[in-house]
């Protein structure tokens, strides 16, 4: 018989991630919540939420505790001040000419750029960013919910830098 050990303790980063998450207006608090918990278990420090982003306790958990949401009006405005602070701009956006995103590789600064849960980023929000990746879909709908795909790019992030 072996111990099975219900919740291993956190791995400690070897220096702090520089991946910044940037949130279009979501139509729903579950969903800024959800990527909210997936940020704070992948060591992800910051997100910046556009218009009105709210945080629910019971769905973000420990993550609301850890990361730090800070709420801004416009995502243009975010995109060109991000840009200046040399963040390479990734949209998960499915795009003619993303990239599918089991074939990326992430740069170390980098700000993913996700969209609304109906339109996703428009046309000028798209013209800010340096890089569209989207994940593979094999069936119906045609793209994941915003908080799961958002979820599969900050663990791919994670994957390639196991340490921070």
């Amino acid at each position: 018989m072996f111990e099975h050990i219900r919740h291993k303790p956190a791995v400690t980063l070897e220096r702090e991630r520089e991946l910044l998450v940037v949130c279009a207006p979501l139509r729903t608090r579950a969903n800024l919540s959800t990527i909210v918990r997936t940020a704070g278990c992948c060591g992800v420090k910051k997100i910046i939420a556009c218009g009105n982003g709210k945080v629910d306790q019971r769905v973000a958990r420990d993550g609301a505790d850890h990361v730090d949401v800070e709420v801004h009006r416009t995502l243009t405005s975010v995109l060109k001040k991000l840009r200046q602070d040399d963040y390479r701009l990734v949209a998960l956006e499915q795009t003619t000419h993303s990239q599918n995103l089991h074939d990326f590789t992430f740069p170390r600064k980098t700000a993913l750029v996700v969209g609304n849960e109906r339109v996703g980023l428009g046309k000028d929000e798209l013209e800010w960013v340096d890089d569209c990746v989207e994940i593979p879909v094999w069936g119906l709908p045609h793209s994941y919910n915003v908080a799961t795909a958002t979820s599969m790019a900050i663990y791919e992030y994670c994957r390639q830098y196991p340490q921070g």
